[in-house]
């Protein structure tokens, strides 16, 4: 009898599993969907706070709006194989454990409850993972945040003026990526034991960093919207953040880069200088040829251009594109070029070995730091450029020459910045060298930002600024306080976060400069005169 109600009970649970309707296929199919693109948004947030440690909300949205056209190889096979890899890896496995149970409905069905609620769980990850990450909370609090912030303080190039020389001199602007004053010895102004960039140190005190009488060198701090290479670019020419809006598309035309402002190739454009940059890695990655062709009119050097010439075989491509050992050897050849012209120049040169992680180690390297790649690629860098200043200086053409080094951001690289203090003041290396300009009170040591190289540039070139402020920025030489030194940092920090309806309104050409508003109006009178 009882072996009768046991067979009894067995074939109820068989009967129950054989109706077990079984699971539809699009059911299957659509999850093991979302597993995959949940885990490559997830895996694609940890993989990118992992590769930029400092990696801001305005940053992430301007490569998302910018070209990410000729990003770096390495970069991309990274996240191909890191990010989409574990993706594949981990939808895989989930398709393994419904195979593996396939021949038991009841147990099927467990797993496949389990596995439905995976993507939820893994975005829920990537998002709180990104939340805290990007800082995404200080990011909407500034969004929604409107200030007047910009509209109070900028200073239209277009409506002051600026008076150059009878005589204009040439410039020459050397961006050393990701170089820090953070990197000198405590005794220079820097947080290291060691002195890793002492070339670059002994410029700094022989020349100008606006240190006063301090003793120990100084540089400019980064704020918002400046924090990375096309963003400090923009800062340092513009005076002005790059902060893109939400809501409003990418970029696409030649004139799209806040066409309705002046920077600094505008200005020495309209002076009668010819503008070049040159850099070894590809110029349309991150906005950066079309800013340049668009404010000023520059003739681009990078990449593609060293290739199409012959420099570089067409197959070449060491870290981003080619070291920085070629870009001086070819600064020389390119600065002897523009020298030779008939009329004024700027040399704009963008460097790339000491891009993180740990930088590009070339043959000029040596291991002087035992055990830290990173710093020996920093000291490598330091004697590059001293080397190729101090080629300048033995020139015919540099009596007429003034030359500006500066670092674009501080390094994303947080291993190699770990033991600086949270109290120290990370600042980006700040020299310029052979101006005529003359600072107003020499014992004063500056606070500022690098938005107040764009009119301390000019003023090095021998220009008068009307009001010594272009953009959010301060000519140095000057005795006018810049906005670090009119207002408190975290302040300041804060207010740069903040949303500004003017520069929406530059990124979008609603807002247009006075003084292209003006140049305009010439043109069209001067045609209407030849008409008549």
């Amino acid at each position: 009898m009882e072996q009768t109600g046991k067979n009894s009970i067995e074939e109820q649970d068989a009967n129950q599993n054989t109706k077990q309707k079984p699971l539809k296929r699009w059911k299957v199919i659509l999850t093991l969907v979302l597993i995959f693109l949940t885990a490559v948004f997830t895996g694609g947030v940890l993989w990118a706070l992992a590769s930029w440690s400092e990696l801001t909300m305005d940053e992430l949205l301007w490569h998302l709006k910018a070209s990410m056209k000729d990003a770096n190889p390495d970069m991309i096979r990274s996240f191909l194989l890191l990010v989409v890899g574990g993706a594949f890896l981990l939808t895989a496995f989930a398709a393994f454990l419904l195979y593996f149970v396939r021949s038991d409905p009841r147990r099927k069905r467990r797993v496949f409850r389990v596995l439905a609620w995976t993507p939820a769980a893994v975005l829920l990850m990537g998002i709180v993972t990104g939340w805290f990450g990007f800082d995404v909370g200080s990011y909407l609090k500034g969004y929604f945040n409107v200030s007047t912030f910009v509209q109070e303080h900028y200073v239209d190039p277009g409506a002051v003026k600026i008076t150059f020389p009878e005589k204009k001199r040439n410039l020459v602007v050397i961006y050393v990526e990701s170089m820090e004053l953070t990197f000198m010895d405590e005794e220079n102004g820097g947080a290291f034991p060691k002195n890793v960039i002492p070339e670059l140190t002994k410029l700094a005190k022989e020349n100008e960093d606006f240190s006063g009488s301090s003793g120990i060198c100084n540089g400019g701090i980064s704020l918002p919207g400046a924090v990375w290479t096309m963003g400090a670019v923009f800062g340092t020419t513009s005076g002005l953040p790059l902060k893109t809006p939400l809501g409003q598309n990418g970029m696409s035309e030649a004139d799209d880069f806040f066409p309705g402002i002046l920077c600094l190739g505008d200005i020495l454009k309209k002076e009668g200088y010819r503008n070049r940059l040159l850099m070894g890695s590809a110029s349309d990655f991150g906005g950066c040829s079309l800013y340049y062709k668009s404010h000023g009119d520059f003739e681009i050097h990078d990449l593609g251009y060293a290739r199409q010439t012959g420099r570089i075989p067409e197959d070449y491509w060491e870290f981003w594109g080619y070291e920085d050992a070629k870009l001086f050897e070819y600064a020389r050849e390119e600065v002897k070029e523009l020298a030779a012209g008939d009329r004024p120049f700027q040399l704009v040169l963008q460097t790339i070995d000491t891009h993180f992680e740990d930088g590009y180690v070339c043959p000029k390297c040596t291991r002087e730091f035992k055990g830290n790649v990173y710093a020996n690629v920093m000291n490598c860098a330091s004697r590059q450029v001293s080397e190729y200043v101090h080629w300048l200086q033995q020139q015919d053409f540099y009596e007429d020459t003034t030359i500006i080094i500066t670092g674009d951001h501080p390094t994303m690289d947080k291993d190699f910045t770990k033991d600086v203090p949270e109290t120290y003041q990370r600042k980006t290396y700040t020299c310029v060298i052979n101006s005529p300009a003359e600072v107003k009170d020499p014992s004063k040591n500056r606070v500022f930002s690098t938005y107040d190289l764009f009119p301390t540039t000019l003023a090095a070139l021998g220009a008068t600024i009307e009001g010594d402020r272009l953009g959010l920025g301060t000519n140095l030489y000057s005795d006018t306080a810049t906005l670090a030194e009119q207002i408190q940092l975290p302040e300041l920090t804060e207010l740069f976060e903040t949303r500004s309806i003017l520069l929406e309104d530059m990124f979008s050409g609603t807002y247009v400069s006075p003084g292209i508003l003006r140049d305009r109006k010439e043109t069209t009178e001067i045609k209407y005169t030849d008409q008549k």
